[in-house]
């Protein structure tokens, strides 16, 4: 590579650096103004402080929790089958979970509340453990393009038919190839998926607030319409989040590039 093709890589990654990391300080910088002439972190104090703070953040963890479990037992066995026996049909699944990406999430919800409200034949609106349901499934939906791709990544790095075949000579149902052999040697994939899920989740705003259900998104919003320095700290602390999802990610792959396949 020459000189001049490295100063304009360096030029574009320090331009692109610069222009994701200056603004993130400058919101940083006034998350620390709470306090008249000195910096300090009475923002954070009081955002951690807040009861509704911490039953918000906890309430979306649960539901990230939730949609993970969910994600992973639709998605895992699909992607197996459509690898397995089902070659043809990866086009249209592909397609399918592409879909989440392309109509909005506020589309998504009002189709929910119509077809699941007290009058319908399944009023899951009608209850606190129906909408929470609803709500779960939502955020599965979301999620689908993220959890589906990452499964199905660490499912060509694997013989699936060898794999699948070996256990069936050996006895073993389908329940025990996913769960013994399969799910085992996609785990850096699936945590993959749920990092991005959890990330997706926190920061989750529509379905939440459409469906008034206690979540971390319509209580940012809420914070952002009310308060001063506490947003800025809210933002600071959501973007920590993210980053430490992508952190993950980053590590479980590694640590996936020199695992052996298990069987």
């Amino acid at each position: 590579m020459s000189i001049g093709a490295r100063i304009i890589g360096w030029g574009v990654l320090i331009f692109g650096l610069l222009y994701f990391f200056v603004p993130l300080g400058g919101l940083f910088e006034f998350s620390l103004k709470a306090r008249r002439g000195v910096y300090s972190l009475d923002a954070y104090s009081r955002v951690w402080a807040d009861p509704q703070f911490q039953a918000t953040f906890g309430y979306s963890v649960m539901m990230a929790l939730a949609t993970i479990v969910i994600g992973i037992v639709i998605v895992v066995p699909t992607a197996f089958w459509v690898r397995l026996k089902m070659p043809w049909a990866r086009p249209y699944v592909e397609f399918m979970t592409l879909l989440p990406l392309v109509i909005p999430a506020i589309v998504i919800v009002f189709g929910y509340i119509r077809l699941y409200n007290t009058s319908s034949f399944l009023p899951l609106t009608g209850s606190v453990l129906g909408t929470n349901v609803l709500l779960a499934f939502g955020y599965t939906v979301l999620a689908l393009p993220y959890m589906y791709r990452a499964v199905d990544t660490g499912l060509r790095t694997i013989d699936v038919a060898t794999l699948t075949e070996a256990a069936q000579i050996l006895g073993a149902g389908w329940f025990t190839i996913l769960s013994r052999i399969i799910l085992p040697n996609v785990v850096p994939a699936v945590l993959s998926g749920a990092f991005l899920t959890f990330a997706i989740v926190i920061g989750e705003f529509t379905l939440a607030a459409l469906l008034d259900r206690p979540a971390f998104g319509p209580y940012l919003q809420r914070i952002g319409a009310n308060k001063a320095y506490e947003p800025f700290a809210l933002s600071v602390i959501a973007f920590g989040i993210t980053w430490g999802c992508l952190a993950l990610i980053q590590l479980v792959s590694r640590f996936s590039k020199a695992a052996p396949t298990r069987f």
